[in-house]
């Protein structure tokens, strides 16, 4: 019984590391058209990235599974790292290690997920701004006050001062 969870577990590892290398091509992909503003180019990342959405969702659901059966076997329940301690160390393999680098791998993804929603912050904030410019003519808007005249005068611009 052992090795059918050294086994599966392994599989499961496997499956999550080729669909984290998708993820990390994909966010290349997507940051790149991010700052090259290639919107056609974004579009057409939609169908592989909901691909990989389904090949990450089948790796929750296989996770839970095994999680689930080792609950209902006596097993160690709580992780996945719980349940591969709990094997016999001559059958483990290389699966500690192998967990550790998951871990790893989904911490940078995050991270590199962060980038990716930061550079798409500052699109959104130059894209209101410009929108601001074209509503008003360029004009200053009064922030405070009403009707009062922008002050728009200043020692770095104007000789004046």
């Amino acid at each position: 019984m052992q090795t059918t969870w050294e086994a599966e577990i392994a599989q499961l590892l496997t499956e999550l590391s080729d669909s984290q290398d998708e993820l990390f091509a994909i966010l290349a992909k997507k940051r790149s058209m991010l700052l090259a503003s290639d919107h056609a180019g974004l579009t057409s990342l939609f169908p592989a990235e909901e691909r990989l959405l389904e090949k990450m969702k089948a790796c929750a659901t296989k996770r839970e599974t095994l999680l689930i059966r080792a609950r209902k076997e006596g097993m160690p329940s709580q992780s996945i790292a719980s349940l591969s301690n709990a094997l016999p160390a001559s059958r483990r393999g290389d699966l500690p290690e192998r967990i550790v680098q998951a871990n790893a791998r989904t911490r940078l993804l995050q991270n590199q997920s962060i980038t990716n929603w930061i550079v798409i912050q500052r699109t959104l904030i130059h894209l209101s701004q410009m929108l601001e410019i074209i509503a008003t003519g360029g004009r200053l808007q009064p922030t405070y006050g009403e009707g009062e005249p922008v002050n728009a005068s200043g020692s770095l611009v104007d000789r004046a001062a």
